[in-house]
């Protein structure tokens, strides 16, 4: 069986992963180690990462698949340019962006130590390792399989039926048009410039009207097939000019919008400005037309597959978890699966997966991998990044200990029980964008207080954005409205009525949340660290969010530890070490 190593390389979100007898054995995002949120570049800290925690050189390696295959696409590519010759201007760009992709592997290979000549390298194209990554990781037999996102391989969206382990094309929408796009245009005429602030605006959403929905649909028109258009008079992205930057460092993207756009939305906020009633209901009706045309292309997908009622679904657009939870009341789908890393990053696993099926003949079927995939953080890494920061532990007034299993888990299900905000760094980091119990920062969901604090002390963000639940598998039923496995956090899911009183930290204004479900089998230690909250407080859950401040969630032991003496926190529990600040 092969030894395959995957990469998303120049483009938002660079990651490894690293397939091993069929099955995913690590994977690890570049910022994760950079410590610069959504690096976009080549991933050779990740692929090094990802070859040390198997114990593996790079000699081993028998393939290096990569998630961009520059011939893809090509007679659109085409008609593209026969329809927009302005666009020629951009070709010698595009060139060196296609030579940087092509490269990948050998400089990948030559960065890990071995001759770039000596390597078999596979091109995978985007969209084609997004539904394989959600695909062969899903449980179903036979399933709608759908790729949206912003562009990747000059197509935006990719539907097709998986059969076994065979993956069928059955529809797509090719640049310029991309339900992607549209949603980054919105979020920067709503003054979140940043890549990666979307999910800024589907938490605004929720405090708006949809009384704009009228003029945001102006800007996209649903056609025949699944497919739909862009209004291009609105828009920049086809022009001379516009830039996307993916080589190195954040991801930089120019601004979408054309200016015309103001006849329809209004000025644009600037990033300073206050948020207002207006702003809410520019996000709400953008929610309402993204998941408009998101039902249009599942329809046109479920129509495909006839019989099933299964959907994979990848691509960056499937971090939209308000959508998500809202799929099988507007489409027949009554299954969802979505893979932990369902965007950029994901196309690594994606990529060494459809490698595996070339190489082999056939695609290992499901790959059951979770979510806990990254470097681990030792009792050894822990006790050398304590003595690395012992004279700072020691002005601050902190209190090093190392309990028994039994002793700190008691301590720190009281702690949160008093109301302390600790940090929770233990085993391998997860796979993905969300904090689900290995780097996660908890707290006590009972409290009205406790967003207020964790933003003013720690995170340092927005009001507006909910936080999300971390709940006991076997007790989902009796505090959601709904009886789902989520362990990745992919569904925004309702709050019982009767039960969002009593944890108001966790319920954002429209009464939903985002769940990890934590079951003893996946997450034993986690599992048991809330069921011993629940004995002291009759609540089954706890506030989970990402152990960090306006940085990527830490990844080593020195990354949580230097947060810790950055922040107000309580306590950290780092390994099987626990550190208390002192009142």
């Amino acid at each position: 069986m092969p030894l395959i190593l995957g990469l998303n390389a120049y483009h938002a979100d660079a990651s490894a992963a690293l397939l091993q007898d069929g099955q995913l054995v690590a994977a690890v995002e570049d910022e994760r180690l950079r410590r610069i949120k959504h690096w976009a570049g080549l991933p050779v800290q990740a692929a090094q990462a990802c070859l040390a925690s198997v114990g593996a050189e790079a000699g081993d390696l028998d393939a290096i698949a990569v998630n961009r295959r520059s011939g893809a696409e090509w007679l659109a590519k085409l008609l593209f340019l026969l329809a927009h010759p302005e666009a020629l201007a951009r070709l010698p760009g595009r060139r060196a962006n296609r030579r940087a992709f092509a490269n990948a592997p050998e400089e990948i290979a030559e960065g890990l130590g071995r001759a770039p000549q000596s390597v078999r390298r596979i091109a995978v194209p985007h969209h084609e390792a997004h539904l394989a990554s959600a695909y062969y990781s899903s449980p179903f037999e036979a399933a709608a399989v759908v790729s949206v996102d912003g562009f990747g391989d000059f197509l935006s969206t990719l539907t097709a039926r998986g059969e076994g382990d065979a993956l069928i094309p059955t529809g797509r929408v090719t640049f310029p048009h991309s339900l992607g796009v549209l949603y980054q245009a919105v979020t920067q005429h709503l003054g979140f410039g940043a890549f990666g602030d979307e999910y800024k605006v589907m938490g605004l959403a929720a405090y708006g009207r949809p009384t704009r929905m009228d003029a945001v649909a102006q800007l996209i028109r649903l056609r025949s097939g699944g497919r739909f258009a862009l209004d291009l008079r609105y828009f920049r992205h086809t022009r001379p000019g516009f830039t996307y930057r993916w080589q190195g460092g954040a991801p930089k993207v120019g601004t979408l919008f054309a200016p015309r756009v103001t006849t329809l939305l209004g000025s644009p906020r600037g990033p300073d400005d206050a948020i207002d009633e207006a702003h809410a209901d520019l996000a709400a009706s953008l929610q309402v037309v993204y998941e408009r045309t998101l039902w249009h292309v599942l329809r046109h997908a479920a129509r495909t597959v006839e019989g099933v009622r299964d959907l994979a679904l990848a691509g960056g657009c499937a971090h939209n978890v308000v959508a998500n939870a809202r799929i099988s009341a507007y489409t027949r789908f009554q299954r969802v699966f979505v893979p932990p890393a369902p965007g950029d990053a994901g196309g690594a696993v994606g990529a060494a997966l459809v490698a595996h099926r070339r190489l082999t003949g056939t695609a290992p079927r499901p790959v059951g991998h979770g979510a806990y995939l990254g470097p681990e953080v030792t009792d050894a890494q822990a006790a050398a990044a304590l003595a690395a920061q012992a004279a700072a532990l020691r002005a601050a007034g902190c209190r090093v200990t190392w309990p028994s299993a039994d002793a700190m888990m008691e301590a720190v299900a009281q702690a949160l029980a008093d109301g302390e905000l600790v940090g929770w760094a233990q085993g391998r980091m997860e796979w993905g964008p969300r904090a689900l119990g290995s780097r996660s920062l908890l707290a006590d969901p009972r409290r009205w207080d406790v967003r207020e604090r964790l933003n003013q002390r720690i995170k340092r963000r927005e009001a507006f954005r909910p936080f999300a639940a971390a709940v006991l598998r076997e007790r989902m039923a009796d505090w959601f409205e709904a009886d789902l496995d989520l362990p990745w956090m992919s569904q925004a899911v309702p709050v019982r009525a009767d039960r969002r009183a009593l944890v108001p930290a966790i319920v954002h204004v429209d009464g939903t949340s985002r769940p990890q479900t934590v079951s003893a089998s996946q997450t034993p230690q986690f599992h048991d660290l809330i069921r011993r909250f629940e004995e002291r407080t009759g609540v089954p859950l706890l506030l989970n969010t990402s152990l960090n401040r306006q940085a990527p969630i830490v990844c080593t032991a020195g990354d949580a530890l230097r947060l810790f003496l950055e922040t107000g926190l309580h306590r950290l529990c780092l390994g099987g070490a626990m550190i208390v600040r002192e009142p």
